[in-house]
């Protein structure tokens, strides 16, 4: 995806929250306030866009907690680039959830 290509306000939100901490599914629904239904597709666009990356936990930590396994997000370079030109797109977007109140994993 080329840097000047314009994102969805979706899109430009799941990469705000990303950038900001929230690096998993779940942790993106709840501080977008989007739904499964709309966040995962974009996810997979945004992956297949290479403007994120994927990578699952270990089992191990899954089971430990009880729960199934989490797959992981982070911003791809492209993906930095976007969200800067997106935060000129939608000012208020680094308001809603902003980086210093990064989540820990």
């Amino acid at each position: 995806m080329a840097a000047e290509t314009k994102l969805s306000h979706t899109a430009a939100m799941i990469l705000q929250a990303i950038h900001a901490g929230y690096v998993y599914g779940f942790s993106i629904m709840e501080v977008t306030g989007l739904p499964s239904g709309t966040v995962y597709p974009a996810m997979r666009r945004l992956e297949r866009d290479e403007l994120i990356r994927s990578q699952w936990e270990r089992q191990s930590i899954a089971d430990a907690e009880q729960r199934p396994p989490r797959k992981y997000y982070k911003l791809a370079a492209a993906g930095k680039t976007a969200l800067e030109s997106s935060r000129k797109r939608y000012p208020l977007l680094e308001r809603l959830f902003p980086a210093e109140e990064t989540q820990q994993v």
